[in-house]
């Protein structure tokens, strides 16, 4: 490359891995969104089950916790300001501050936190790994339930029937599955950092 080429790649993109790291990020609220829109309705409940916790501890364990959280928060940003990337292509304010809100909000939480679990090496082993998924799934919920107890006017057993119950068998497997599939999500981001 040419002394004149070089330069201005630099001035458009200061170090390559900038870049890289931006499309990580972009990549990992892409994937949340599309997994969101994997959503089975339970009538009983505002919370719907969805692909969205298996993808936001893909993304956290695979990414970091910066990149990680990063691409959650515009998962977040995107869906706030209207894009139907939420659960069932929904968007905008009304869903933030509704009974799954603290949902949304706690995905950026766990994403931080498995991504910097799996920055320690949690993700080396199966069990590790899926430990520090559970631990971000612990977040969500931790994040979640006070959200749709408040926003639906529950009791404690009220808001554990209609935002934990029906929920823990699936997102234990959603974990497992993104345990197996973290070696192969860690070798494609390491390719793409070069």
């Amino acid at each position: 490359m040419n002394p004149q080429a070089a330069t201005l790649r630099l001035a458009v993109f200061p170090r390559s891995g900038l870049l890289v790291d931006v499309l990580l990020v972009v990549a990992g609220a892409g994937l949340v969104a599309l997994a969101a829109q994997i959503e089975i309705p339970l009538g009983f409940t505002p919370v719907p089950i969805s692909g969205q916790t298996f993808a936001v501890l893909l993304v956290g364990a695979s990414l970091g916790p910066l990149l990680g959280a990063s691409s959650l928060l515009l998962y977040f940003i995107v869906g706030l300001v209207g894009a139907p990337v939420y659960s069932g292509g929904d968007s905008g304010w009304e869903i933030v501050k509704g009974a799954t809100g603290g949902y949304l909000v706690g995905f950026i939480v766990a994403a931080a936190l498995t991504g910097w679990l799996a920055q320690r090496r949690w993700d080396r082993r199966f069990n590790s790994a899926v430990a520090a998924m559970l631990s971000g799934s612990v977040v969500i919920y931790l994040l979640g339930l006070p959200w749709l107890a408040r926003t639906a006017n529950l009791d404690l057993e009220g808001t554990l029937e209609a935002g934990l119950y029906p929920f823990v068998v699936g997102d234990l497997v959603k974990l497992y599955l993104a345990g197996m599939l973290l070696p192969a999500a860690w070798r494609l981001v390491k390719n793409l950092r070069g």
